[in-house]
């Protein structure tokens, strides 16, 4: 039975409170619409010259947005392309140092046209150390520097292009 009586009076309690808090909210709106509608012509017009003020800086930012992310799309798409360009690179590379660490013939189709597309490549390259060898085996340091070479560039070229795609902040 107690159990009962607490509980109806905790809901009536509930309710009450629900009613006021209502009644508070419903006072406040109106005084603020009072407010509102006695508001001196200057305060009206200082109000529409903050709230037009704060919309050009959100339509300016809105645009300063839309045209660095087209920046980011424009320089994510170069550096696809520059890693693409570095893996066929570093491909050609590696083919060539596994080819002549197991002694592939010079004389050749295939490694003579090997040889003919990396020239461009590893030509600056092309006797920069002595390069060891065993029997018709062949470890070209001079390409594992090239290949070095070309990964550091790589890494520099797309930090560089990540310094346009970035957002810019001032300090």
């Amino acid at each position: 039975m107690d159990t009962h009586k607490l509980a109806d009076d905790e809901a009536r309690r509930i309710a009450q409170h629900e009613q006021i808090k209502g009644k508070l909210g419903a006072d406040v709106h109106e005084r603020i619409a009072q407010e509102a509608a006695t508001s001196s012509p200057a305060e009206q017009a200082e109000v529409e010259s903050v709230a037009a003020g704060l919309k050009h800086r959100a339509t300016a930012e809105v645009s300063e947005t839309e045209s660095e992310l087209g920046r980011a799309r424009r320089m994510t798409r170069v550096s696809q392309v520059v890693d693409y360009v570095f893996f066929v690179i570093y491909g050609l590379i590696g083919l060539e140092i596994v080819l002549d660490l197991f002694g592939a013939h010079h004389a050749s189709a295939f490694k003579r046209f090997l040889d003919a597309l990396t020239l461009p490549v590893l030509g600056p390259f092309r006797g920069l150390m002595s390069d060891p060898s065993v029997g018709s085996l062949q470890l070209m340091l001079s390409y594992i520097v090239a290949l070095v070479v070309y990964v550091l560039l790589h890494w520099a070229l797309n930090g560089f292009l990540r310094l346009f795609a970035q957002r810019k902040s001032t300090i």
